[in-house]
């Protein structure tokens, strides 16, 4: 999909590619070949750049040459109640306009709409792209809290039930916050880099920092810093945890295993009784009328003496 907008007078209007005017933002999302191509024309960029942000499993980074800059970054992805990915953003200056390539539709992308036009400005296009990083990082922290959440929640259900179920909650979760760990810390060094560049004048034809700009950019950064310590915290938590219920369902199989194992001890002790009483040679009692009650109730003694004897011993 190709959009093509543009900031006036706090409204974002729709253009196409006959219309493009300077200072609009060119959003493109799980693009075709021919959008590729109408974009490349427009704004006179590799084919290979535009592509970056297509390949899943692209890390985050930035490139910088005279005519673009690329800055690669990982946004979060909600895909399900269980489930965290990122998935990587392309946001591209050029000289006269800035680009998106997202292979699908993100939250950090659909915050800029025409409810919310009048909160920046697709024209200035270096604040804008500050306004991507920070809304980025104030989701992760979103994702983040939630994935907290869903973990206490998860934890008290399995202090009850004790399912595979819950266990396998649990590793989504590790496998987000994973997924997290390493997205956090490589955006946090793009945007390290970008603090350097506020004072690189051959670089202000494409991104120019403004004081403001600036200040949004450290907001960005310790946004960063502190989802990178709440996922460090969260992810310890969530790895004890899981060692910690992984022992007590070993443990309580080993208590079940335990009790059965002693049952079956009771439970022969009359097997055995009536196995030798059984055979056929002369035994005590033989043809006596009180015989079987005699030896019902020695075999019972002596199955009540060992279940006494096993429970004593917490066996039971």
């Amino acid at each position: 999909m190709l959009q093509i907008l543009k900031s006036e007078n706090d409204l974002l209007r729709e253009l196409n590619a006959e219309s493009y005017e300077k200072g609009a933002w060119i959003n493109l999302m799980d693009p075709s070949s021919e959008e590729l191509n109408i974009v490349r024309r427009l704004v006179d960029l590799p084919l290979d750049v535009l592509t970056a942000a297509l390949d899943e499993e692209e890390s985050a980074r930035m490139e910088i040459e005279n005519e673009y800059i690329l800055v690669l970054i990982d946004v979060p992805r909600k895909r399900d109640n269980d489930r965290y990915e990122t998935l990587p953003l392309g946001i591209i200056l050029v000289p006269d306009a800035i680009v998106t390539v997202c292979l699908e539709e993100t939250d950090v992308l659909t915050c800029f709409n025409r409810m919310t036009a009048r909160l920046f400005d697709t024209g200035k296009r270096t604040r804008f792209l500050f306004n991507m990083l920070y809304r980025s990082a104030t989701f992760f922290l979103r994702y983040l809290r939630q994935i907290n959440i869903r973990t206490d929640e998860i934890e008290r259900h399995l202090r009850q039930s004790m399912k595979n179920e819950e266990l396998f909650q649990l590793l989504e979760m590790e496998k987000s916050l994973t997924y997290f760990t390493a997205s956090l810390r490589t955006n946090h060094m793009v945007v390290d880099k970008l603090l350097r560049l506020r004072n690189n004048a051959k670089l202000e034809h494409l991104i120019k920092i403004y004081e403001e700009d600036e200040d949004l950019l450290e907001d960005a950064q310790v946004e960063y810093r502190q989802a990178i310590e709440m996922v460090q915290m969260y992810s310890q938590i969530l790895s004890g945890m899981m060692d910690a219920f992984a022992s007590i369902i070993s443990n309580n199989l080993n208590m079940v295993m335990k009790f059965l194992t002693s049952m079956t001890i009771i439970l022969a002790i009359p097997t055995m009784f009536a196995s030798f009483w059984g055979m056929n040679v002369g035994v005590p009692w033989l043809g006596k009328a009180g015989g079987f009650w005699a030896v019902g109730a020695i075999s019972a003694l002596a199955a009540g003496f060992s279940a006494f004897a096993l429970w004593r011993r917490n066996m039971l």
